[in-house]
Formats: structure tokens, C-alpha cells, sequence
């Protein structure tokens, strides 16, 4: 009875969303590996930046303006690191929500955290170890490990000279 009030409700109906967005890097000040981009959310929780897909919009051209707008820095998409799949429950309504956010491996170009959206609180570099011990995900891990083991394949080439050396990306702003 309650599962047939529910399915009358919409209580059992599924919609499917799909965001983009990135890992942005580069090397550290220090010369010490490399930092990323964490976002901060008003609940005070740490990730990284993505969001909805405009329509029409493709998957690559929807994480670079995410990107874009979410940190206040211009950044170059480079390959993709992965989709993390999950699922929640919308606050409004009790929809359920199937999402898939597609992530590709950014360097920054540009641009200054000061130009970050009203979305987030807060925008940061952080060094590997410390941006995966920092979000609050563990999907979030899952893509940051992948994208370590990126950057460290693409260092290791280029030490064997297989690879040109990335350009130093600006991206500072506000540390």
C-alpha cells in the first residue's frame, strides 16, 4: 500500500542528470609535486568544480565553463580523467536522481579566484595527498587518484623524453 502510494506520488520515478567539470593542476610553488583546485560549498564541504551541461552544450565545453565559473581561472582541458556514476534523492519532491559527472585532467591558463561564482565559498590550491584527505567524497578520491596517476605517467615520459615538457601554468590569483 505505502509503495503504491509512493509510485502515485512520483516517489519511484527516476531522472537521469549529467554534469562536467575538471582536476585542475600544476606544479607546486615549492617544486613538490603538484597542487589542484578544491571548491568549498556553503555546507562547507570540499570538491572539485563541475556542474550541469546547458543544452546543446558538449560534455568537454560544459566542464571548461564550469570550470571557468566555479574557480574565477581560464583553463585548457586536457584528457579526461573519468565519470563518477551515483545516486541521491532531490530535496524537493523525493525525485530520485541518477547523475553521471564527466571529468577531464585542466591546467590553468589565467584568471584569479576573485572571479570565482557566488556558489562556493571558498577556492583553493591544495597539494595531492592533502586535496584527497580534504573532500568530502569518496568518489571524489576516486577521480583525484586517477588523475595522480595521469600526471605521474605524463612526468615519467617526460623524463624519458617520450613527451614535451607542459608550460608552467599561471593560475594563481588569490592563493
Amino acid at each position: 500500500m505505502k509503495r503504491e502510494r509512493a509510485k502515485a506520488a512520483g516517489g519511484n520515478r527516476r531522472e537521469r542528470a549529467v554534469s562536467a567539470g575538471g582536476v585542475v593542476w600544476r606544479a607546486a610553488p615549492d617544486g613538490a609535486g603538484v597542487e589542484v583546485v578544491l571548491v568549498q560549498t556553503p555546507s562547507l564541504r570540499w570538491g572539485l568544480p563541475k556542474g550541469k551541461r546547458d543544452p546543446g552544450e558538449r560534455l568537454r565545453e560544459a566542464a571548461l565553463r564550469e570550470v571557468r565559473e566555479e574557480t574565477g581561472l581560464r583553463v585548457e582541458a586536457d584528457r579526461k580523467v573519468g565519470v563518477v556514476r551515483y545516486r541521491f534523492k532531490a530535496a524537493s519532491g523525493g525525485r530520485k536522481i541518477d547523475k553521471e559527472v564527466h571529468f577531464w585532467l585542466m591546467q590553468a591558463t589565467g584568471g584569479s579566484f576573485l572571479d570565482h561564482d557566488h556558489e562556493h565559498v571558498d577556492v583553493r590550491w591544495f597539494g595531492m595527498a592533502d586535496a584527497m584527505r580534504r573532500v568530502s567524497y569518496r568518489n571524489t578520491v576516486d577521480v583525484l587518484e586517477r588523475a595522480a596517476a595521469m600526471l605521474d605517467g605524463r612526468a615519467i615520459r617526460r623524463e624519458r623524453g617520450d613527451a614535451p615538457a607542459d608550460r608552467e601554468p599561471v593560475g594563481a590569483g588569490a592563493e
